[in-house]
């Protein structure tokens, strides 16, 4: 009877115990969800963090399911697990830069946000230490020049462009030592431009702002033109060939002895731009004053009518240009100068068009990889199917033209395997990653490169108005005379810009600079092609007996490391080229003096230009010495040049103005 008793009590304290157990031991599961998260790199919590309010669209589809997922994300690029590139340029973004999201990530080099709509201000970016290169340009953000970002000092390009900034560009810009590339222009900045005296720089621009004041003249700033500073209405100064108003008050000086209290410098006729103009002593005076006055105030008024004029044409091409898809990959927006004359192009005869069999046998065991923040604009699968046009045969690459898509035209570079096998999969991928970072409007942008199995792809923009080997020499037959020495300074100008750049930007080395490897861009500047390459070639394979005079006597019988000193006597050989219109192989050896009499003999005709002819055999002359300590630096020869253009334009200023 007992036992009957005790069983309700047992069964009682049985189920007692399952109501008190179950949510203990499902507590873990419903109270720490999101516990496994703790395995997950910071980085990218940091951009998850980033896409919930930068990203409000949902365009970026991230899913993270095991521990590095992130690495393989759209735009990221990581070494050794850390982020050190995040680029999403054209990506449709919505929102705003949160901040505490990407400013974590202190291992960063790149940072890409181009051409989106992201709106508010530029968080703090203090933190990213490590940072390069930061592209925010063509989105709405808003307020001050971001401070923090005086304080990235390793930071060598940067590009605020196309935004609704306000506000003084900071005067302490200067400390950023390393800038070579500076874009801030259609923004709403106001007040001075800083005396920027970065001896790196070589792209700025801040037109379209609403600065004021006299332009310092810094040999930075001197090094650019009017167009720079365009569409700024109050600035003034000498670099932009505008007089600066004297700040005399309304009624001027009380101490003026002229008539409406005009001061003295004004009845002197000195240096201010606007003056008080005293009763006329006589009609003729009168009607000679106004005329001037008048004449220069339409004068101004058609520049100013040109130039807008230009830029709307400008913009509407950029507006058709995002609906359709475009026949070039777009690259970088710079303010560049025509080089030469439409005349001098020589056009080669198109070869019939074939498919890339090379091309055809790739195994899809690969995928294309975009550099230096370029988007994905094709495939691998597209490129395999797109029509070929072999345009050259080379000791270490096959170049074709490619028209992927039947609108998208492209130069693709197919390395020799044999040549190159010295070079790692690894080290090839690092080495193009470096490569790919190079941006500079005298460069062939490299857009995108291929290892697998043994192939090896390089792809470029197409550049179509062909080589200066083509220009200088001609398609068929020698030309019956060398170029005009203003070409020539303006091609070696070109030239030396981009090999100073690379220099100067980078450890790396052009390697392989000849007069095929320089191409004509839409404009006609001379763009470098090819650069870098050399150092992943066997050095010991058979030399190209069309570069072996380009070489250096130090590494020309040798297996010592390309340097840029041995860049610099390329350069000097191109430029005897240029003056001659002769190929190296034919180049005499000769002291300088006599080689400035075979340059004379060769251009007899051009009898009035020697003294620039003789400048410009000079810089060739230093650049192309035997010793490498003799030689000067990329960036001296390049000084050499831009003086003898400084001095030819202010020689042609006076005689016009004495004309």
């Amino acid at each position: 009877m007992p036992k009957t008793k005790f069983k309700p009590v047992l069964h009682l304290f049985f189920f007692f115990f399952i109501w008190v157990s179950v949510p203990c031991f499902s507590r873990p599961v419903i109270t720490y969800p999101p516990q496994t998260s703790l395995l997950f790199s910071s980085d990218a919590v940091s951009i998850l963090s980033f896409k919930s309010k930068a990203d409000l669209d949902n365009k970026l589809l991230y899913a993270l399911n095991e521990r590095f997922d992130y690495c393989q994300w759209r735009g990221v690029k990581c070494a050794q697990g850390r982020v050190v590139r995040y680029i999403l340029q054209n990506a449709a973004l919505r929102g705003v830069f949160p901040a505490n999201s990407l400013s974590k990530l202190d291992q960063l080099r790149v940072l890409s946000l181009r051409n989106n709509s992201l709106s508010g201000p530029i968080p703090d970016l203090s933190s990213l230490y490590n940072l390069k290169s930061l592209f925010l340009g063509h989105n709405n953000f808003s307020g001050t020049f971001p401070p923090s970002i005086l304080l990235l000092h390793r930071i060598t390009s940067l590009d605020l462009s196309y935004n609704e900034l306000t506000g003084p560009i900071p005067a302490n810009l200067t400390d950023l030592e390393r800038l070579n590339v500076l874009r801030l222009e259609w923004n709403q900045f106001d007040g001075p431009v800083p005396a920027l005296n970065q001896s790196f720089l070589l792209i700025f621009n801040v037109s379209g702002n609403n600065l004021t004041g006299k332009i310092p003249v810094t040999p930075t700033l001197s090094k650019f033109n009017t167009t720079a500073f365009s569409l700024n209405p109050d600035l003034c100064g000498e670099i932009i060939n505008k007089a600066c108003a004297s700040r005399a008050p309304f009624f001027g000086s009380p101490s003026a002895s002229g008539p409406l209290g005009q001061s003295a410098e004004a009845q002197s006729g000195g240096g201010g731009g606007v003056m008080v103009l005293s009763p006329p002593s006589s009609p003729k005076k009168s009607h000679r004053r106004t005329g001037v006055v008048l004449g220069f105030t339409i004068g101004i008024a058609l520049i100013l009518f040109s130039v807008l004029l230009a830029l709307a044409v400008v913009k509407k091409q950029r507006v058709g240009s995002k609906g359709t898809k475009p026949t070039t990959i777009a690259s970088p927006e710079v303010t560049n100068s025509n080089a030469g004359n439409s005349r001098n192009h020589i056009g080669e005869p198109p070869e019939r068009k074939t498919m890339m069999p090379e091309i055809q046998r790739l195994k899809k065991s690969g995928n294309l990889v975009f550099v230096g923040g370029e988007v994905e604009g094709y495939s691998l699968e597209q490129l395999m199917r797109a029509s070929a046009e072999l345009l050259g045969r080379g000791t270490m690459a096959t170049t074709y033209k490619a028209v992927v898509d039947r609108q998208l035209i492209l130069t693709v570079k197919r390395l020799d395997a044999g040549r190159t096998a010295v070079t790692g999969g690894e080290a090839f991928e690092q080495h193009m990653e470096a490569v790919g970072g190079l941006v500079h409007p005298n460069l062939v942008p490299l857009r995108a490169y291929f290892q697998a199995k043994g192939e090896r792809l390089v792809i470029y923009d197409y550049q179509p108005n062909g080589s200066v080997f083509n220009l200088v020499h001609g398609s068929r037959s020698t030309r019956a005379k060398p170029l005009h020495w203003t070409s020539c300074l303006k091609i070696a100008e070109d030239v030396a810009q981009g090999l100073a750049y690379i220099h100067q930007a980078s450890r790396l080395v052009h390697g392989n600079l000849k007069s095929t490897n320089v191409l004509l861009g839409t404009d006609f500047e001379a763009c470098l092609t090819d650069y870098c390459l050399a150092v992943l070639a066997d050095s010991s394979s058979t030399e190209d007996p069309d570069s072996l005079a380009y070489k250096a006597p130090e590494i020309r019988k040798s297996n010592r490391k390309l340097t840029p000193k041995s860049d610099v006597y390329a350069f000097g050989v191109f430029l005897l080229e240029l003056l001659t219109g002769k190929h190296p192989s034919q180049h005499p050896v000769l002291v300088p003096h006599d080689l400035l009499e075979w340059v004379r003999t060769i251009r007899e005709d051009d009898v009035g230009e020697y003294r620039w002819l003789g400048m410009l055999t000079e810089v060739a002359s230093v650049c192309s010495l035997t010793s490498p300590e003799q030689r000067p630096v990329m960036w001296q020869a390049l000084k050499m040049i831009q003086e003898i253009k400084e001095s030819a334009m202010m020689e042609d200023r006076a005689s016009f103005g004495h004309s």
